[in-house]
């Protein structure tokens, strides 16, 4: 009786101190992460991080569902304005790692201060760029619709949907920073209802404003770039709310708001490789849908839907790469590398789990998945087809993205730049360009090379990580 008692008593403390964890990591309990045991803390970062990119996802997914009703041109404008969208959040990235890094290293040193005026500098910084960006983009909103090689039927469904994206798109780039130094100084939960507050205003409104359901306007595909808009601004202004009343470690306070020029040089110096980093990856993108809309519109909706589909299994990924991310940049500003070493390599089990797991289902449901979204059997062939082979090689996508963040906690940009460099502009541009071009693999072509430069990223980015020169990077 008595060995009974013992062999099953653990169960229900097991589970008892998850439920604990996860209840703690919603509610956004302050957390000690540079002590204790290494796999509740990712657990209780990452479960908000997730959560975050989860509805992120459902976002991206409910987007284009009600999009698709509207038609080929109308998925077709989505993709092309997503694909300039890449670069606005590439740069909203690069500034948000700076800004994640440099406050996670003053939590780490157990500066608050520190931490409060790394993030105010990173805001600044944001606000600036962010109107340059948006004026310009909503200006030349035609332009970047036909350079990006959009027929006639596009421009005229989507011309006013890529000027409202872009000319909104400061309040996603702000939205982008403020979030990032909320993770940097692991207060995930803030970041997460943050999230949740402007998607969920944005899936709701999306439909009212595209089909003009009840008092709302029937504006069309443009209708979901408005619904983006004013969720997105939302969003930010409860962010800045909770920034200015604090979020629990994190706080500004008006002696914080001054520049500080060593501090944004700093914080520049970082986003600068940042940015590159991003935006090397980002335009290889924006080439492959170049490469794509080369085989019509079709083709173009069937690479949006699988895009978006596997988008959607990804940026939940994403959010275990913010949790090793912040990990590696406390650890650091605690000094103590070690942890965060045995903290990405967690985190990076973690990941490749359930993006596996994403991509089995994703690979035997394709067709199930892809009716969800489209009728039309030229966009759906080109949809299933893309999603199973990126499918394929969710694993290693998963290894990659938590080293690449990795790199990006510790400070260390430029490694991640080289690489990306190296493995899409040197690899994947010319293999999906030769493919397209003299196989006969057509539009699978760009779905094979995506898969295989991912597959290089996460080979490379092992070695790198393996050589522990992030180890002794200064922030």
């Amino acid at each position: 009786m008595t060995d009974t008692t013992r062999s099953t008593a653990p169960a229900p403390s097991t589970r008892s101190r998850i439920i604990g964890d996860v209840r703690d990591a919603l509610r956004g309990k302050q957390h000690d992460y540079t002590t204790g045991p290494i796999g509740q803390a990712i657990f209780l970062l990452a479960i908000p991080m997730v959560l975050e990119m989860v509805m992120e996802s459902l976002f991206a997914l409910s987007d284009v569902f009600f999009v698709a009703r509207l038609g080929a041109a109308a998925v077709a404008t989505v993709g092309l304005t997503e694909s300039m969208m890449i670069v606005v959040y590439t740069l909203a990235m690069g500034l948000s790692i700076s800004g994640t890094a440099v406050v996670a290293r003053r939590i780490g040193e157990k500066d608050a201060d520190g931490a409060g005026r790394a993030a105010v500098q990173a805001i600044l910084l944001g606000a600036l760029i962010a109107t340059a960006v948006a004026i310009t983009g909503a200006l030349m909103a035609p332009t970047l619709l036909r350079f990006m090689g959009a027929g006639d039927d596009v421009l005229a469904t989507g011309t006013m949907f890529t000027r409202v994206m872009l000319g909104g798109s400061a309040t996603a780039f702000l939205l982008f920073v403020v979030n990032a130094t909320f993770r940097g100084a692991g207060d995930a939960a803030v970041s997460m209802r943050v999230m949740w507050l402007a998607n969920g205003i944005n899936i709701a409104l999306g439909p009212m404003l595209i089909f003009g359901i009840g008092p709302f306007p029937e504006l069309g595909v443009t209708g979901a770039a408005v619904a983006t808009t004013i969720g997105r601004g939302t969003g930010l202004l409860y962010a800045m709310s909770r920034l200015v009343r604090g979020s629990g470690n994190l706080r500004v306070r008006r002696a914080h708001l001054v520049i500080e020029p060593q501090t944004m040089l700093s914080m520049l110096r970082l986003s600068v490789n940042g940015t590159f980093q991003v935006l090397v990856g980002s335009l290889s993108w924006i080439v492959l849908v170049r490469f794509m809309a080369v085989f019509g519109s079709a083709a173009m909706a069937g690479y949006t839907i699988a895009v978006r589909m596997v988008m959607f299994a990804m940026l939940p990924a994403w959010g275990l790469g913010n949790a090793a991310a912040t990990m590696v940049g406390q650890a650091l500003g605690a000094k103590d590398p070690d942890r965060a070493e045995q903290a990405v390599w967690t985190a990076a089990r973690y990941n490749v789990a359930f993006l596996g797991l994403m991509g089995l289902i994703f690979g035997v449901f394709a067709p199930a998945i892809v009716r969800g979204f489209t009728s039309d059997p030229a966009v759906s062939t080109v949809a299933v087809d893309g999603l199973r082979l990126m499918a394929l090689g969710f694993p290693m996508f998963a290894f990659g993205m938590v080293l690449t963040q990795s790199f990006n906690g510790a400070g260390d940009t430029a490694t991640p730049t080289r690489i990306n460099i190296g493995v899409f502009w040197v690899f994947e541009i010319p293999l999906a360009w030769a493919l397209a071009r003299y196989s006969p693999l057509g539009f699978h072509a760009i779905f094979a090379s995506i898969t295989a430069a991912y597959s290089v990223l996460a080979a490379v980015s092992f070695v790198m990580f393996r050589r522990g020169a992030w180890r002794a990077k200064r922030i």
